[in-house]
C-alpha cells in the first residue's frame, strides 16, 4: 500500500511538472525575442544609448498596439562597449542562450564586422541601424542596414562642399586605426578629386591620440578652404578645438559621427560654429513622422533624439514590420529565411526617409546636410 501511494505521488508530481512545462512553452510562444547589441558604456556610449532608447521606445509603442499580431515583443540588450570581441560574445549569447528570432545592431562599424560574418552561418536576420562602413552588408544576404553607407555620405559631403559652399581646396585629418574613418577619407578624396577640388594635405593619427598639434600645424600651413574630419564626436571635438587654437579658420566638414559633439559635457561649442556635416535626419524636419518621433522621444527621455536614435527607431520599424508579415502569413518566426525575405521586401516611410533596399542590402534614401549654428544642429538640405 505504501509503495502504491508513493507511486501515485510520483506520478502526480510528474504530471504537475509536465503541466508546468506545457504552460511555460505556451507562454514562450506568445513572446517574440529580439536581440540588441551596442555600446552602453565606453567611448561611444552616447551612440549606443541613443539607439537603445529609441528601439525601446518603438517596441513599447508596438506592444501597446498589439505587438506581433498579439505576441509580445521582448528586447534583450547587451553592452558591447564599442569592442568587436564583446560584440561577438553578445551575438553568440543572443543566438544560443536567448534564442532570439533576429538581431538589431551592432551600432558602430568595427564591432559589426565579426557579428555580420558570424551571422551568415546561422542565417540570422540582422539589421544595424547605424554601422555605415560598406563592408558590413557584404558577408551574406541576411545582414541589412537602415543607414546609408560611408562611400555615399563621404562623396556627398565633398560634392556639397564644392557645389554649394564653393570650396576649392581642402585638407583632411583622419583616424588611421579606424575602418570607418579610413573609408570615409577614401570616399571623400575620390569625390573631391572628381569635383575638381584640390586636396592640399592629408594627415593621419592613431586611436587614442589626444594631441594633434603636429598634424594641424602642417594643415594650417596650406591654408585650405575646408578641413574634413571623418571620425566620431569625441575625436572631432578634440581636433576642432586644437585646430582653432592653431589658427585654422577653414570651414569644418564632417560626417554622421559628428552627431553628438554638442552633448559633450563642458565642451566649448563655439569651435563648431559654421560646421557642416552629413547626417541621416534633422530633428527640426517638419515631416509628420519626424515631428511625432521627436515629440514622443522627448516625452520619454527629456532629450532631443539624435540621428543614431532615429536610425535605431527605423531599424526596429523595419524588423517588426517584417516579423508581422511573416507571422500573418502563418509562418513560424523561427523560419529565418522567411524573415530575411520580408526584410528584403521593405517599402516603408520611416523617420529618416522612405526606405527600400538595393541588391546589396543597403537602403535607398537621401542624405541630410546639417549646419551647426549657435550651438544648435540646423537642417540645411537633403542632398
Amino acid at each position: 500500500m505504501k509503495k502504491m501511494k508513493m507511486a501515485a505521488l510520483l506520478m502526480a508530481c510528474l504530471m504537475l511538472v509536465a503541466m508546468l512545462a506545457g504552460c511555460g512553452k505556451k507562454a514562450d510562444e506568445n513572446v517574440v525575442k529580439i536581440g540588441l547589441i551596442g555600446p552602453q558604456t565606453g567611448a561611444v556610449a552616447a551612440y549606443g544609448l541613443s539607439v537603445k532608447n529609441a528601439i525601446e521606445l518603438y517596441i513599447k509603442e508596438a506592444n501597446a498596439n498589439g505587438g506581433i499580431n498579439g505576441k509580445t515583443i521582448e528586447l534583450i540588450a547587451y553592452d558591447d562597449k564599442g569592442d568587436p570581441t564583446e560584440a561577438k560574445q553578445a551575438y553568440d549569447k543572443l543566438v544560443t542562450a536567448d534564442e532570439v528570432v533576429a538581431v538589431l545592431g551592432p551600432v558602430t562599424s568595427d564591432p559589426t564586422f565579426g557579428v555580420a560574418e558570424a551571422s551568415v552561418a546561422d542565417n540570422m536576420p540582422c539589421i544595424t541601424g547605424t554601422a555605415t562602413h560598406p563592408d558590413v552588408t557584404t558577408y551574406g544576404d541576411n545582414f541589412y542596414r537602415a543607414c546609408f553607407e560611408d562611400p555615399f555620405q563621404g562623396g556627398t559631403v565633398a560634392r556639397f562642399a564644392q557645389k554649394e559652399l564653393g570650396v576649392k581646396t581642402v585638407a583632411i585629418i583622419y583616424n588611421t586605426s579606424s575602418a570607418y574613418s579610413t573609408g570615409l577619407k577614401d570616399a571623400f578624396s575620390k569625390a573631391a578629386n572628381e569635383a575638381g577640388m584640390t586636396i592640399l594635405a592629408t594627415e593621419g593619427y592613431a586611436e587614442g591620440d589626444v594631441d594633434f598639434k603636429s598634424q594641424l600645424t602642417n594643415i594650417a600651413a596650406v591654408k585650405a578652404d575646408a578641413l574634413f574630419m571623418p571620425d566620431y564626436y569625441n575625436n572631432v571635438y578634440m581636433i576642432a578645438k586644437q585646430a582653432r587654437e592653431a589658427g585654422i579658420n577653414a570651414t569644418f566638414l564632417g560626417v554622421d559621427g559628428t552627431d553628438g559633439v554638442l552633448k559633450i559635457e563642458g565642451a566649448d561649442t563655439s569651435v563648431f560654429e559654421g560646421m557642416y556635416f552629413a547626417n541621416h535626419y534633422a530633428a527640426d524636419d517638419t515631416a509628420d513622422m519626424v515631428v511625432n518621433f521627436v515629440s514622443n522621444y522627448k516625452e520619454a527621455y527629456n532629450d532631443t533624439p539624435d540621428a543614431l536614435a532615429a536610425l535605431g527607431y527605423d531599424a526596429a520599424i523595419i524588423l517588426i514590420d517584417a516579423l508581422k508579415k511573416v507571422d500573418a502569413a502563418g509562418t513560424d518566426l523561427s523560419d529565418r529565411q522567411a524573415v530575411i525575405d520580408a526584410i528584403a521586401a521593405t517599402d516603408l516611410d520611416c523617420v529618416t526617409g522612405h526606405i527600400t533596399f538595393d541588391e546589396n542590402n543597403n537602403p535607398i534614401k537621401d542624405c541630410t546636410i546639417i549646419k551647426i549654428v549657435n550651438a544648435q544642429y540646423t537642417f540645411v538640405t537633403k542632398y
